[in-house]
């Protein structure tokens, strides 16, 4: 104006330059500005323009101006200076996506060394005695909780096929020994027989649970003179087996086999009264 090129009014403040903005900015970061908050409305820079003054004083841009439209004039809101310049900086975002980076790699590091030490914890046994019945007993409970899914659980499918298994094997150890069965014994092999079954110290009947009273002196008798008369006969089998002779016969005729087995081995006999 007039009045400043006269000297009457102090002319307006020239324009900093590039080193004095520098300056300022340095001043700024030393006292740490862009770390904290906003003073205006105390929060957080984050990603929000901000602007820096020439006294080195930063605040949001929206809050600088809404504190100039407040007031009615342009002063510093910390240091009141008047004729401020201003300039638009970005160290508050710069500061805050650093912040969330090493925030997510704090996270991540520790998401990972949480699954290291959960896999290490199911793979490796504890030191401690207890720890380690522990975890033995979750290993065999998780091996149990498989089997149970993957198998079927069919108890009647199961107790049948095994049935149908077992009469399969019947059928064809009862046609084996039907077809080597009918050879006549030879004395010896009688002989072998009942010292065989004389060893096994067969001393009751395994049908009716009562004494045998053996009348035969190559087989050793545990009877009493008075009950001689009154013992009934005993039939060996070729299996070595020992029963009274009409025990044997009402098993026989109890039985549905259409070829009589024995009762104790289920195998095919040939019989001799002792």
């Amino acid at each position: 104006t007039l009045a400043q090129k006269l000297g009457l009014v102090e002319g307006p403040v020239l324009p900093l330059t590039t080193s004095e903005w520098e300056k300022v900015k340095e001043r700024s970061v030393q006292q740490g500005d862009s770390t904290q908050p906003c003073v205006i409305c105390r929060e957080e820079f984050r990603l929000q323009q901000q602007v820096l003054l020439s006294c080195s004083h930063i605040f949001h841009r929206v809050c600088l101006q809404a504190f100039e439209r407040f007031s009615g004039k342009k002063t510093c809101p910390m240091c009141r200076k008047e004729q401020y310049q201003t300039r638009v900086i970005h160290d508050g975002a710069r500061l805050y996506k650093l912040k969330c980076a090493t925030r997510i790699q704090a996270y991540w590091r520790g998401y990972i060394v949480r699954k290291w030490y959960k896999h290490l914890r199911q793979t490796v046994p504890p030191k401690d005695k207890k720890l380690r019945k522990k975890f033995y007993e979750e290993k065999l409970q998780e091996i149990s909780n498989k089997l149970v899914k993957y198998c079927d659980t069919s108890t009647d499918e199961l107790f049948a096929e095994i049935n149908h298994s077992i009469a399969v094997s019947r059928n064809i150890l009862q046609k084996f020994e039907e077809k080597y069965h009918h050879y006549d014994i030879s004395e010896d092999e009688w002989e072998k027989i009942q010292l065989k079954a004389l060893q096994w110290e067969i001393l009751d009947c395994p049908i009716c649970i009562t004494p045998l009273h053996y009348s035969n002196n190559s087989f050793s008798a545990t009877e009493d003179k008075s009950s001689h008369h009154s013992s009934r006969q005993i039939v060996l089998l070729s299996c070595s087996h020992v029963f009274h002779n009409t025990c044997l016969h009402a098993f026989e005729e109890f039985s549905v086999e259409e070829t009589p087995v024995c009762p104790l081995c289920r195998s095919l006999y040939q019989k001799r009264t002792l």
